[in-house]
């Protein structure tokens, strides 16, 4: 099968390539997903289980990519819960290849499925992204109505999520970031919009979570915003030496079909719009990995041209 392979480490995105790869072994509670489109995190390539299994083996070559949309094509023994010619979307496997690729095998467990009034490179954009911003807001956070959160980088993948999540649950958000991501915060629901570069963050008034996506000294400030007994969270570090009388949570999100269903609701009644960015068709998408040829919004790669219903 095509795909895109990962060969050196060292080499980084100039190592990545179109090519041949052995088609996926479908182990036990398994699915094999035609992939109709996929989408990968930038940083993946510095991630040791890209190179490396959970033994710590080198498996390089291998594939990167770790959303993906699709059709279940087989199943593994055992595997339940999903049938063959179904639609579904989710998150792979850290330590396994990837979803850049013609085909992909991923724990079922890992799947959701997906209606047929959803597009795939809709559906491909949402899984990280949507994962860590309801595992952030409801799982750890406990976010409730009337509560007000802060979301830093909130025209991001990860914190335009939080944002509509937030507000659909009866929060007061308030978005951070540069200037020209004041608008798209806005627009998605934000009350109010801080500029990282100009505004000053010590000048807001306590607020019950912050979730927090660049760390740093925004991570490092942001303690203090935080009222008694609320909720600093991060994806980018460990929050450093905060206050006893907040909880302070650093999270890597987790694989969960019942929170891919929750999401995948939310865009069957459009209460949900991920940000896509620019899409790639697979023998484009080495390319895709370059700073500078990413634009706003979630990068998708389109492995299977649009096919009504399917």
């Amino acid at each position: 099968m095509q795909a895109i392979i990962a060969r050196d480490r060292a080499a980084g995105i100039d190592g990545l390539a179109l090519g041949e790869m052995p088609y996926p072994h479908a182990a036990e509670n398994d699915v094999i997903v035609q992939v109709h489109a996929a989408a990968f995190t930038p940083g993946e390539l510095d991630w040791p289980g890209t190179w490396t299994d959970r033994a710590g083996r080198d498996r390089a070559p291998t594939i990167p990519g770790h959303e993906v949309s699709g059709v279940v094509t087989e199943l593994g023994y055992g595997t339940t819960g999903l049938t063959v010619g179904q639609r579904v979307f989710g998150v792979t496997d850290w330590c396994r290849n990837g979803t850049l690729a013609e085909f992909v095998a991923v724990e079922a467990r890992n799947l959701a499925p997906l209606s047929a009034g959803i597009d795939h490179i809709t559906a491909a954009a949402l899984p990280i992204s949507g994962l860590t911003a309801w595992q952030g807001l409801f799982t750890h956070g406990q976010l409730r109505a009337g509560q007000t959160v802060l979301i830093h980088g909130a025209a991001g993948g990860v914190g335009s999520i939080a944002v509509q999540l937030a507000v659909e649950a009866g929060a007061r958000v308030i978005g951070t970031g540069r200037a020209a991501s004041r608008e798209t915060a806005l627009g998605l629901g934000a009350e109010d919009f801080i500029d990282l570069d100009r505004d000053r963050l010590e000048a807001l008034d306590k607020v019950d979570m912050v979730f927090d996506v660049v760390g740093g000294q925004v991570l490092c400030r942001s303690a203090a915003l935080v009222r008694p007994g609320g909720v600093l969270l991060s994806i980018a570090e460990p929050p450093p030496n905060p206050p006893d009388n907040i909880l302070s949570v650093f999270f890597v999100v987790e694989p969960d079909r019942a929170g891919l269903a929750e999401l995948e609701l939310r865009l069957r009644d459009g209460r949900l719009h991920p940000l896509v960015g620019t899409i790639w068709s697979l023998d484009e998408a080495a390319a895709a990995f370059e700073p500078a040829r990413r634009g706003r919004g979630k990068t998708v790669i389109r492995v299977v041209d649009a096919v009504p219903g399917r």
